[in-house]
């Protein structure tokens, strides 16, 4: 599913990293857990979560994400924009619950990881 399809089914907006809207997200991963999203370890996932700090970052560069969907009208700070910007890697906010932007994605055709 293209990012840009993503971001429109949410009703998201893109924080950073607008330039990889036409990029091909093939997994969905929902999770506030960072050792949970360490222990996957596939290509084409987006990162759904409400944990805006730094680490969801760092954790996310380590896993290989580079997309990370941020629920709950979470606020994301200029730290966490400046290290996704330096990982190349996407932030999109929505005010959806992680459950509904979950579900949405799943129905619109994203897969799961498990």
């Amino acid at each position: 599913m293209e990012l840009a399809r993503i971001v429109e089914i949410v009703n998201g907006r893109v924080i950073c990293g607008e330039e990889k809207l036409r990029r091909t997200v093939k997994y969905g991963f929902s999770s506030d857990l960072m050792s949970d999203v360490l222990t996957i370890n596939i290509e084409n996932l987006l990162l759904m979560t409400g944990l805006t700090n730094p680490q969801t970052i760092r954790t996310a560069e380590m896993a290989d994400i580079e997309f990370i969907l941020f629920v709950r009208n979470k606020k994301i700070t200029s730290d966490m924009i400046k290290l996704a910007r330096e990982n190349d890697i996407v932030l999109i906010t929505t005010g959806y619950s992680l459950f509904r932007t979950s579900g949405l994605l799943y129905n619109a055709g994203l897969k799961p990881v498990y």
